[in-house]
Protein backbone atom coordinates (compact mmCIF):
# COMPACT_ATOMS: atom_id res chain seq x y z
CA UNK A 1 0.00 0.00 0.00
CA UNK A 2 2.56 2.17 1.02
CA UNK A 3 4.52 1.86 -2.65
CA UNK A 4 1.46 2.44 -4.33
CA UNK A 5 0.72 5.71 -2.54
CA UNK A 6 4.45 6.77 -3.42
CA UNK A 7 3.92 5.55 -7.10
CA UNK A 8 1.34 7.83 -7.32
CA UNK A 9 2.84 10.71 -6.20
CA UNK A 10 5.58 10.28 -8.40
CA UNK A 11 3.06 10.76 -11.46
CA UNK A 12 1.25 13.77 -10.08
CA UNK A 13 4.47 15.36 -8.95
CA UNK A 14 7.47 16.75 -11.15
CA UNK A 15 10.81 15.84 -10.39
CA UNK A 16 13.02 18.91 -11.17
CA UNK A 17 16.33 17.65 -13.19
CA UNK A 18 17.95 15.26 -14.43
CA UNK A 19 19.45 13.80 -17.76
CA UNK A 20 17.31 14.68 -21.44
CA UNK A 21 14.08 15.54 -20.62
CA UNK A 22 11.07 12.90 -21.81
CA UNK A 23 9.08 16.03 -23.54
CA UNK A 24 12.63 16.91 -25.80
CA UNK A 25 13.78 13.54 -26.62
CA UNK A 26 11.91 13.13 -30.09
CA UNK A 27 13.08 13.54 -33.58
CA UNK A 28 11.44 17.12 -33.60
CA UNK A 29 13.12 18.65 -30.40
CA UNK A 30 16.42 17.41 -31.69
CA UNK A 31 16.24 18.34 -35.37
CA UNK A 32 15.38 21.75 -33.65
CA UNK A 33 17.84 21.95 -31.18
CA UNK A 34 15.53 23.46 -28.91
CA UNK A 35 14.26 21.71 -25.39
CA UNK A 36 11.65 24.61 -24.00
CA UNK A 37 9.16 22.24 -22.81
CA UNK A 38 5.57 24.15 -21.52
CA UNK A 39 5.10 24.73 -17.93
CA UNK A 40 1.90 23.30 -16.73
CA UNK A 41 0.85 26.07 -14.50
CA UNK A 42 0.03 28.34 -17.54
CA UNK A 43 0.96 25.66 -21.28
CA UNK A 44 3.57 28.46 -22.14
CA UNK A 45 7.00 27.19 -22.75
CA UNK A 46 9.44 27.66 -20.02
CA UNK A 47 6.26 29.40 -17.97
CA UNK A 48 6.52 32.71 -20.21
CA UNK A 49 3.17 33.73 -19.59
CA UNK A 50 3.78 33.98 -15.61
CA UNK A 51 7.02 35.74 -15.83
CA UNK A 52 8.84 32.44 -15.07
CA UNK A 53 11.14 32.29 -18.18
CA UNK A 54 11.85 32.17 -21.56
CA UNK A 55 13.38 29.90 -24.10
CA UNK A 56 16.64 31.60 -24.93
CA UNK A 57 20.36 30.10 -27.12
CA UNK A 58 22.49 28.98 -25.06
CA UNK A 59 25.67 31.03 -23.63
CA UNK A 60 28.78 28.77 -24.29
CA UNK A 61 31.92 29.73 -22.09
CA UNK A 62 34.55 31.28 -24.48
CA UNK A 63 37.34 30.60 -22.27
CA UNK A 64 40.44 28.44 -23.39
CA UNK A 65 40.31 24.37 -21.87
CA UNK A 66 43.01 22.67 -20.89
CA UNK A 67 45.87 20.59 -23.17
CA UNK A 68 44.05 17.32 -21.67
CA UNK A 69 41.28 16.79 -24.28
CA UNK A 70 43.29 17.16 -27.94
CA UNK A 71 40.25 16.65 -29.72
CA UNK A 72 37.93 18.76 -30.85
CA UNK A 73 34.00 17.76 -32.20
CA UNK A 74 34.56 13.94 -31.51
CA UNK A 75 32.41 14.08 -28.04
CA UNK A 76 28.46 14.76 -27.49
CA UNK A 77 29.63 16.41 -24.01
CA UNK A 78 31.95 19.25 -25.77
CA UNK A 79 30.69 22.35 -25.15
CA UNK A 80 27.44 20.96 -23.70
CA UNK A 81 24.13 20.52 -24.51
CA UNK A 82 24.92 22.32 -28.01
CA UNK A 83 25.10 19.19 -29.61
CA UNK A 84 22.06 18.27 -28.85
CA UNK A 85 20.31 21.46 -27.93
CA UNK A 86 21.24 24.90 -28.42
CA UNK A 87 18.06 26.45 -27.23
CA UNK A 88 16.67 25.70 -23.62
CA UNK A 89 14.91 27.73 -20.73
CA UNK A 90 16.49 30.37 -19.00
CA UNK A 91 14.62 31.17 -15.63
CA UNK A 92 14.07 34.04 -13.59
CA UNK A 93 14.52 35.11 -10.15
CA UNK A 94 14.47 32.03 -8.05
CA UNK A 95 12.46 29.38 -10.23
CA UNK A 96 14.10 26.73 -11.84
CA UNK A 97 14.71 23.60 -14.30
CA UNK A 98 13.47 21.98 -17.51
CA UNK A 99 10.38 24.20 -17.90
CA UNK A 100 11.34 26.86 -15.12
CA UNK A 101 8.13 25.16 -13.01
CA UNK A 102 10.38 24.26 -10.10
CA UNK A 103 12.12 26.74 -7.20
CA UNK A 104 16.09 26.85 -6.74
CA UNK A 105 17.74 24.77 -4.37
CA UNK A 106 17.81 26.70 -1.12
CA UNK A 107 13.84 28.54 -2.32
CA UNK A 108 9.81 27.27 -1.86
CA UNK A 109 7.16 28.71 -1.76
CA UNK A 110 4.12 29.32 -4.62
CA UNK A 111 6.57 31.84 -5.95
CA UNK A 112 9.51 30.91 -5.24
CA UNK A 113 9.99 33.75 -2.39
CA UNK A 114 10.44 31.68 0.96
CA UNK A 115 14.36 30.95 2.02
CA UNK A 116 14.32 27.28 3.44
CA UNK A 117 17.09 25.37 5.35
CA UNK A 118 17.62 21.87 5.45
CA UNK A 119 20.18 19.89 7.43
CA UNK A 120 21.93 16.48 6.79
CA UNK A 121 22.52 14.44 9.83
CA UNK A 122 24.81 11.44 10.98
CA UNK A 123 23.13 8.60 9.77
CA UNK A 124 24.16 6.93 12.99
CA UNK A 125 22.16 9.22 14.50
CA UNK A 126 19.31 9.19 13.09
CA UNK A 127 16.45 7.00 15.02
CA UNK A 128 15.85 3.50 13.85
CA UNK A 129 11.97 4.63 12.41
CA UNK A 130 14.49 7.19 10.42
CA UNK A 131 17.42 5.06 9.09
CA UNK A 132 14.48 2.80 7.99
CA UNK A 133 12.51 5.76 6.11
CA UNK A 134 16.02 6.17 4.66
CA UNK A 135 16.24 2.50 3.39
CA UNK A 136 13.00 2.23 1.74
CA UNK A 137 12.94 5.54 0.32
CA UNK A 138 16.41 4.25 -1.38
CA UNK A 139 14.82 0.95 -2.50
CA UNK A 140 11.63 3.00 -3.83
CA UNK A 141 13.67 4.79 -6.18
CA UNK A 142 15.30 1.77 -7.17
CA UNK A 143 11.88 0.05 -8.37
CA UNK A 144 10.04 3.37 -9.93
CA UNK A 145 10.66 4.61 -13.33
CA UNK A 146 11.56 8.20 -13.97
CA UNK A 147 8.31 9.68 -15.01
CA UNK A 148 9.82 12.86 -16.79
CA UNK A 149 13.49 11.42 -17.73
CA UNK A 150 14.79 8.90 -20.23
CA UNK A 151 18.40 8.26 -21.22
CA UNK A 152 20.26 8.04 -24.42
CA UNK A 153 21.13 4.72 -26.16
CA UNK A 154 23.41 6.34 -28.49
CA UNK A 155 25.46 8.60 -29.23
CA UNK A 156 24.02 12.15 -31.58
CA UNK A 157 25.64 9.99 -34.43
CA UNK A 158 24.66 6.81 -33.97
CA UNK A 159 21.01 8.85 -34.04
CA UNK A 160 21.95 9.69 -37.31
CA UNK A 161 21.91 13.88 -36.03
CA UNK A 162 18.67 13.38 -34.35
CA UNK A 163 16.33 11.96 -36.92
CA UNK A 164 16.97 8.10 -34.86
CA UNK A 165 16.53 9.19 -31.34
CA UNK A 166 17.45 6.29 -29.31
CA UNK A 167 16.36 6.50 -25.45
CA UNK A 168 15.08 4.35 -22.90
CA UNK A 169 13.04 4.64 -19.88
CA UNK A 170 15.04 4.36 -16.57
CA UNK A 171 14.27 3.95 -12.14
CA UNK A 172 14.43 7.11 -10.79
CA UNK A 173 17.84 5.71 -8.77
CA UNK A 174 19.65 4.30 -12.08
CA UNK A 175 19.34 7.64 -13.82
CA UNK A 176 21.67 9.16 -11.57
CA UNK A 177 23.78 5.96 -11.93
CA UNK A 178 23.92 6.39 -15.58
CA UNK A 179 24.51 10.31 -14.87
CA UNK A 180 27.29 9.31 -13.00
CA UNK A 181 28.56 7.10 -15.76
CA UNK A 182 27.71 9.76 -18.58
CA UNK A 183 29.88 12.14 -17.32
CA UNK A 184 32.96 9.84 -16.74
CA UNK A 185 33.00 7.56 -19.43
CA UNK A 186 35.90 6.92 -22.26
CA UNK A 187 35.01 9.13 -25.27
CA UNK A 188 34.60 6.95 -28.33
CA UNK A 189 36.50 7.63 -31.43
CA UNK A 190 35.52 5.16 -34.07
CA UNK A 191 36.95 1.59 -34.60
CA UNK A 192 38.08 0.06 -31.54
CA UNK A 193 40.16 3.95 -30.41
CA UNK A 194 38.85 5.44 -27.27
CA UNK A 195 40.29 8.48 -25.23
CA UNK A 196 40.34 7.56 -21.80
CA UNK A 197 42.42 10.79 -20.16
CA UNK A 198 38.93 12.74 -19.99
CA UNK A 199 36.58 12.98 -17.19
CA UNK A 200 33.45 15.59 -16.89
CA UNK A 201 32.55 14.67 -12.93
CA UNK A 202 36.33 13.92 -11.44
CA UNK A 203 40.20 14.68 -11.46
CA UNK A 204 39.95 18.75 -11.85
CA UNK A 205 38.12 21.55 -10.49
CA UNK A 206 34.55 20.76 -11.22
CA UNK A 207 34.57 17.38 -8.86
CA UNK A 208 33.69 18.90 -5.76
CA UNK A 209 31.10 21.51 -7.39
CA UNK A 210 29.44 18.65 -9.99
CA UNK A 211 28.85 15.93 -6.91
CA UNK A 212 27.45 18.91 -4.95
CA UNK A 213 24.80 19.71 -7.49
CA UNK A 214 24.46 15.62 -8.02
CA UNK A 215 23.15 15.43 -4.76
CA UNK A 216 20.97 18.34 -4.11
CA UNK A 217 19.25 16.16 -7.57
CA UNK A 218 19.21 13.22 -6.19
CA UNK A 219 17.72 14.49 -2.99
CA UNK A 220 15.39 16.61 -4.48
CA UNK A 221 14.11 13.43 -6.34
CA UNK A 222 13.57 11.24 -3.49
CA UNK A 223 11.57 14.32 -2.07
CA UNK A 224 9.57 14.13 -5.02
CA UNK A 225 8.91 10.19 -5.36
CA UNK A 226 8.00 10.12 -1.49
CA UNK A 227 5.86 13.47 -0.59
CA UNK A 228 8.38 14.40 1.80
CA UNK A 229 9.69 17.89 1.38
CA UNK A 230 12.09 17.55 4.78
CA UNK A 231 14.27 14.66 3.43
CA UNK A 232 18.04 15.00 3.47
CA UNK A 233 20.63 12.88 2.70
CA UNK A 234 22.43 10.93 5.93
CA UNK A 235 26.27 11.21 5.65
CA UNK A 236 28.66 8.86 6.98
CA UNK A 237 31.40 10.04 9.13
CA UNK A 238 34.48 7.51 8.00
CA UNK A 239 37.15 9.79 9.85
CA UNK A 240 39.44 7.39 12.41
CA UNK A 241 37.11 4.31 11.13
CA UNK A 242 39.10 1.26 11.58
CA UNK A 243 36.75 -1.04 9.51
CA UNK A 244 33.28 0.03 7.92
CA UNK A 245 30.98 0.71 10.16
CA UNK A 246 27.71 0.83 7.41
CA UNK A 247 28.46 -2.50 6.06
CA UNK A 248 25.57 -4.29 8.27
CA UNK A 249 21.90 -5.59 7.48
CA UNK A 250 21.04 -2.61 9.89
CA UNK A 251 22.32 -0.14 7.27
CA UNK A 252 23.69 -0.57 4.19
CA UNK A 253 24.05 -4.06 3.62
CA UNK A 254 26.56 -7.07 5.75
CA UNK A 255 28.56 -9.52 3.78
CA UNK A 256 27.37 -12.73 1.96
CA UNK A 257 28.03 -15.79 4.46
CA UNK A 258 29.37 -17.94 1.76
CA UNK A 259 30.56 -15.13 -0.82
CA UNK A 260 32.37 -11.89 0.81
CA UNK A 261 31.77 -10.11 -2.50
CA UNK A 262 28.35 -10.07 -1.89
CA UNK A 263 26.01 -8.53 0.14
CA UNK A 264 23.94 -10.27 2.92
CA UNK A 265 20.19 -11.70 1.85
CA UNK A 266 18.82 -9.73 4.47
CA UNK A 267 19.69 -6.77 3.44
CA UNK A 268 17.39 -5.23 1.21
CA UNK A 269 19.99 -4.32 -1.36
CA UNK A 270 21.11 -7.62 -2.00
CA UNK A 271 18.51 -7.98 -5.16
CA UNK A 272 20.05 -4.50 -6.75
CA UNK A 273 21.21 -5.16 -10.14
CA UNK A 274 24.11 -2.87 -11.08
CA UNK A 275 24.12 -1.05 -14.47
CA UNK A 276 27.47 0.72 -16.42
CA UNK A 277 29.82 -1.16 -15.33
CA UNK A 278 31.53 -3.31 -17.95
CA UNK A 279 33.57 -0.13 -20.00
CA UNK A 280 35.64 -2.32 -22.38
CA UNK A 281 32.69 -4.09 -23.53
CA UNK A 282 31.16 -0.49 -24.44
CA UNK A 283 34.29 0.93 -25.39
CA UNK A 284 34.95 -2.26 -27.24
CA UNK A 285 31.19 -1.92 -29.08
CA UNK A 286 31.50 1.54 -29.72
CA UNK A 287 28.62 1.97 -27.42
CA UNK A 288 27.02 3.50 -25.02
CA UNK A 289 25.65 1.77 -21.24
CA UNK A 290 21.82 1.41 -21.83
CA UNK A 291 21.39 0.46 -18.18
CA UNK A 292 20.94 -3.21 -18.88
CA UNK A 293 21.26 -4.87 -15.56
CA UNK A 294 25.06 -6.45 -15.23
CA UNK A 295 24.57 -8.61 -11.66
CA UNK A 296 24.52 -7.66 -8.20
CA UNK A 297 26.08 -4.83 -6.23
CA UNK A 298 29.56 -6.65 -5.44
CA UNK A 299 31.45 -5.44 -2.24
CA UNK A 300 33.91 -6.70 0.06
CA UNK A 301 35.44 -3.70 2.13
CA UNK A 302 38.87 -3.82 3.77
CA UNK A 303 40.18 -6.59 1.42
CA UNK A 304 41.54 -4.30 -1.45
CA UNK A 305 45.25 -3.48 -2.44
CA UNK A 306 46.63 -2.38 1.14
CA UNK A 307 49.77 -1.09 -1.05
CA UNK A 308 47.30 1.21 -2.74
CA UNK A 309 45.22 2.29 0.87
CA UNK A 310 46.42 1.05 3.51
CA UNK A 311 43.66 2.32 5.63
CA UNK A 312 40.78 4.73 5.83
CA UNK A 313 41.21 8.30 6.05
CA UNK A 314 42.21 10.06 9.39
CA UNK A 315 40.80 13.44 11.19
CA UNK A 316 44.32 14.51 11.06
CA UNK A 317 44.10 14.12 6.84
CA UNK A 318 41.19 16.07 6.83
CA UNK A 319 42.58 18.87 9.23
CA UNK A 320 45.64 19.22 6.91
CA UNK A 321 43.39 18.95 3.91
CA UNK A 322 41.21 21.59 5.25
CA UNK A 323 44.76 23.95 5.99
CA UNK A 324 45.66 23.90 2.42
CA UNK A 325 44.69 27.35 0.87
CA UNK A 326 44.46 27.32 -2.92
CA UNK A 327 41.87 25.78 -4.08
CA UNK A 328 43.25 24.52 -7.17
CA UNK A 329 46.60 24.77 -8.61
CA UNK A 330 49.16 23.83 -11.92
CA UNK A 331 48.02 21.55 -14.02
CA UNK A 332 44.37 21.70 -11.91
CA UNK A 333 44.21 17.69 -12.76
CA UNK A 334 45.59 14.98 -11.01
CA UNK A 335 48.84 15.84 -11.17
CA UNK A 336 48.11 19.17 -9.18
CA UNK A 337 50.48 19.86 -6.04
CA UNK A 338 48.98 21.76 -2.91
CA UNK A 339 45.45 21.93 -4.18
CA UNK A 340 42.69 21.80 -1.65
CA UNK A 341 40.62 19.72 -4.31
CA UNK A 342 43.31 17.63 -5.10
CA UNK A 343 43.77 16.10 -2.14
CA UNK A 344 40.48 15.37 -1.07
CA UNK A 345 39.83 14.02 -3.90
CA UNK A 346 42.33 11.60 -3.56
CA UNK A 347 44.89 11.80 -5.72
CA UNK A 348 47.58 14.24 -3.97
CA UNK A 349 49.24 12.70 -0.51
CA UNK A 350 46.83 13.79 2.71
CA UNK A 351 49.82 14.73 4.94
CA UNK A 352 51.89 16.32 2.54
CA UNK A 353 49.56 17.72 -0.38
CA UNK A 354 52.27 16.04 -3.45
CA UNK A 355 50.09 14.50 -6.30
CA UNK A 356 50.35 10.79 -5.93
CA UNK A 357 48.42 9.17 -7.91
CA UNK A 358 49.91 5.50 -7.19
CA UNK A 359 48.14 6.18 -3.64
CA UNK A 360 44.50 6.85 -2.65
CA UNK A 361 43.71 9.13 -0.38
CA UNK A 362 40.85 10.61 1.36
CA UNK A 363 37.86 10.48 -1.29
CA UNK A 364 39.28 7.94 -3.51
CA UNK A 365 40.51 5.74 -0.45
CA UNK A 366 36.66 4.65 0.50
CA UNK A 367 35.77 3.64 -3.05
CA UNK A 368 39.01 1.75 -3.51
CA UNK A 369 38.93 -0.13 0.33
CA UNK A 370 35.03 -0.99 -0.65
CA UNK A 371 36.83 -3.58 -3.04
CA UNK A 372 33.94 -3.74 -5.45
CA UNK A 373 30.75 -1.87 -7.38
CA UNK A 374 32.21 1.09 -5.36
CA UNK A 375 35.64 0.95 -6.67
CA UNK A 376 35.16 1.50 -10.25
CA UNK A 377 34.56 5.01 -11.23
CA UNK A 378 31.85 4.85 -13.83
CA UNK A 379 29.95 2.30 -11.87
CA UNK A 380 30.38 3.17 -8.55
CA UNK A 381 26.78 5.08 -7.84
CA UNK A 382 25.75 1.59 -7.99
CA UNK A 383 26.15 1.24 -4.18
CA UNK A 384 24.30 3.14 -1.87
CA UNK A 385 27.31 3.61 0.10
CA UNK A 386 27.90 6.15 -2.41
CA UNK A 387 25.41 8.40 -1.64
CA UNK A 388 26.20 8.80 2.57
CA UNK A 389 30.07 8.50 1.27
CA UNK A 390 29.84 11.95 -1.21
CA UNK A 391 27.29 13.93 1.69
CA UNK A 392 30.48 13.25 3.88
CA UNK A 393 32.99 14.80 0.97
CA UNK A 394 30.60 17.72 0.32
CA UNK A 395 30.73 18.85 4.17
CA UNK A 396 34.32 18.25 4.36
CA UNK A 397 34.19 21.39 0.55
CA UNK A 398 31.99 22.83 2.93
CA UNK A 399 33.97 23.42 6.29
CA UNK A 400 37.08 24.70 3.44
CA UNK A 401 34.49 27.17 1.95
CA UNK A 402 33.74 28.26 5.56
CA UNK A 403 37.22 28.59 6.65
CA UNK A 404 38.53 30.52 3.78
CA UNK A 405 35.86 32.40 2.32
CA UNK A 406 36.80 32.30 -1.30
CA UNK A 407 35.33 34.85 -3.94
CA UNK A 408 33.99 33.12 -6.73
CA UNK A 409 37.12 33.94 -9.09
CA UNK A 410 39.22 31.45 -7.13
CA UNK A 411 37.13 29.04 -9.07
CA UNK A 412 39.37 28.87 -12.39
CA UNK A 413 37.82 30.63 -15.50
CA UNK A 414 40.18 29.08 -18.37
CA UNK A 415 42.69 26.65 -18.72
CA UNK A 416 41.61 23.82 -16.66
CA UNK A 417 40.69 20.29 -18.33
CA UNK A 418 37.43 19.87 -20.74
CA UNK A 419 33.95 20.51 -19.09
CA UNK A 420 35.76 21.87 -15.62
CA UNK A 421 36.32 25.84 -16.20
CA UNK A 422 33.92 28.24 -14.35
CA UNK A 423 31.17 28.68 -17.26
CA UNK A 424 31.28 25.26 -18.20
CA UNK A 425 27.53 24.24 -18.12
CA UNK A 426 27.95 20.74 -15.86
CA UNK A 427 27.59 17.29 -17.75
CA UNK A 428 24.99 15.72 -18.90
CA UNK A 429 22.51 17.96 -16.37
CA UNK A 430 19.46 19.46 -17.97
CA UNK A 431 18.61 22.19 -16.69
CA UNK A 432 21.81 23.55 -17.05
CA UNK A 433 24.01 24.18 -14.37
CA UNK A 434 27.41 25.84 -14.55
CA UNK A 435 30.62 24.60 -12.00
CA UNK A 436 30.88 28.22 -10.57
CA UNK A 437 26.71 28.18 -9.59
CA UNK A 438 27.99 25.60 -6.97
CA UNK A 439 31.36 26.72 -5.29
CA UNK A 440 29.31 28.49 -2.08
CA UNK A 441 28.09 28.18 0.97
CA UNK A 442 25.54 25.16 1.22
CA UNK A 443 23.46 27.64 2.97
CA UNK A 444 23.07 29.94 0.49
CA UNK A 445 21.44 26.46 -1.68
CA UNK A 446 19.66 25.76 1.48
CA UNK A 447 21.08 22.82 3.71
CA UNK A 448 23.32 23.03 6.25
CA UNK A 449 25.52 19.65 8.01
CA UNK A 450 24.44 18.71 11.74
CA UNK A 451 27.91 18.48 12.30
CA UNK A 452 29.14 22.26 11.25
CA UNK A 453 27.63 23.42 15.12
CA UNK A 454 25.81 26.78 15.74
CA UNK A 455 27.01 28.02 11.58
CA UNK A 456 25.67 31.49 11.72
CA UNK A 457 27.57 31.96 14.88
CA UNK A 458 30.48 30.24 13.74
CA UNK A 459 30.58 31.90 10.83
CA UNK A 460 30.54 35.68 12.26
CA UNK A 461 33.42 34.30 14.66
CA UNK A 462 35.20 33.40 11.72
CA UNK A 463 34.28 36.88 10.23
CA UNK A 464 35.88 38.39 13.93
CA UNK A 465 39.16 36.16 14.23
CA UNK A 466 41.49 38.06 12.07
CA UNK A 467 40.24 41.36 13.63
CA UNK A 468 40.70 39.94 17.31
CA UNK A 469 43.77 38.48 16.19
CA UNK A 470 45.41 42.21 15.63
CA UNK A 471 43.86 43.44 18.97
CA UNK A 472 45.64 41.19 21.02
CA UNK A 473 48.69 42.03 19.36
CA UNK A 474 48.19 45.76 20.17
CA UNK A 475 46.43 45.32 23.29
CA UNK A 476 48.30 47.45 25.48
CA UNK A 477 48.22 50.39 23.41
CA UNK A 478 44.78 50.25 23.02
CA UNK A 479 44.11 49.54 27.16
CA UNK A 480 46.29 52.81 27.60
CA UNK A 481 44.37 54.53 25.19
CA UNK A 482 40.90 53.97 26.85
CA UNK A 483 42.77 55.27 30.22
CA UNK A 484 43.83 58.54 28.99
CA UNK A 485 40.58 58.78 27.18
CA UNK A 486 38.93 58.19 30.44
CA UNK A 487 40.82 60.98 31.91
CA UNK A 488 40.23 63.62 29.03
CA UNK A 489 36.48 62.85 28.70
CA UNK A 490 36.22 63.32 32.57
CA UNK A 491 37.90 66.68 32.70
CA UNK A 492 36.03 67.90 30.29
CA UNK A 493 32.49 66.71 31.74
CA UNK A 494 33.76 68.89 34.73
CA UNK A 495 34.80 71.83 32.44
CA UNK A 496 31.24 71.59 30.59
CA UNK A 497 29.27 71.63 33.82
CA UNK A 498 30.75 74.50 35.32
CA UNK A 499 30.07 76.74 32.12
CA UNK A 500 26.10 75.22 32.05
CA UNK A 501 25.85 76.82 36.01
CA UNK A 502 27.48 79.77 35.35
CA UNK A 503 24.95 80.33 32.40
CA UNK A 504 22.13 79.51 34.62
CA UNK A 505 22.67 81.68 37.65
CA UNK A 506 20.00 81.06 40.36
CA UNK A 507 16.99 81.43 38.23
CA UNK A 508 17.21 77.23 37.00
CA UNK A 509 13.89 76.60 38.82
CA UNK A 510 11.98 78.49 35.63
CA UNK A 511 14.03 75.95 33.25
CA UNK A 512 11.34 73.35 32.01
CA UNK A 513 12.06 70.18 33.42
CA UNK A 514 10.31 68.40 31.16
CA UNK A 515 9.53 68.16 27.48
CA UNK A 516 5.74 69.60 26.82
CA UNK A 517 3.51 67.06 25.18
CA UNK A 518 3.32 68.93 21.99
CA UNK A 519 7.09 69.14 21.56
CA UNK A 520 7.89 65.39 22.22
CA UNK A 521 5.82 64.55 19.10
CA UNK A 522 7.65 66.23 16.83
CA UNK A 523 11.28 64.64 17.73
CA UNK A 524 12.73 61.84 15.73
CA UNK A 525 14.86 59.02 16.98
CA UNK A 526 17.47 58.40 14.08
CA UNK A 527 20.03 55.48 14.92
CA UNK A 528 23.34 55.55 13.24
CA UNK A 529 24.18 51.92 14.41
Amino acid sequence: MLLFAMGFLLVILQPSTGQFPRVCANTQSLLSKECCPPWDGDGSPCGELSSRGSCQNILLSQAPLGPQFPFSGVDDREDWPSVFYNRTCRCEGNFMGFNCGECKFGFTGLNCTERQLRTRRNIFQLTTSEKNKFLAYLNLAKNIPSQDYVIATGTYTQMNNGSNPMFRDINVYDLFVWMHYYASRDTLLGGSNVWRDIDFAHEAPGFLPWHRAFLLMWERQIQKITGDENFTIPYWDWRDAEDCGVCNDEYMGGRHPTNPNLLSLASIFSSWQVICTRSEEYNSQQALCNATSEGPIRRNPGNNDKSRTPRLPSSADVEFCLSLTQYESGSMDKMANYSFRNTLEGFADPQTAISNPSQSGLHNALHIYMNGSMSQVQGSANDPIFVIHHAFVDSIFERWLRRHRPMLEVYPAANAPIGHNRENYMVPFIPLYRNGEFFKSSRELGYDYEYLQEPALQSFQDFLTPYLQQARQIWAWLVGAAVVGGIVTAVLTGLIKACRKKKRGTSSEIQPLLIESEDYNNITYQSNF
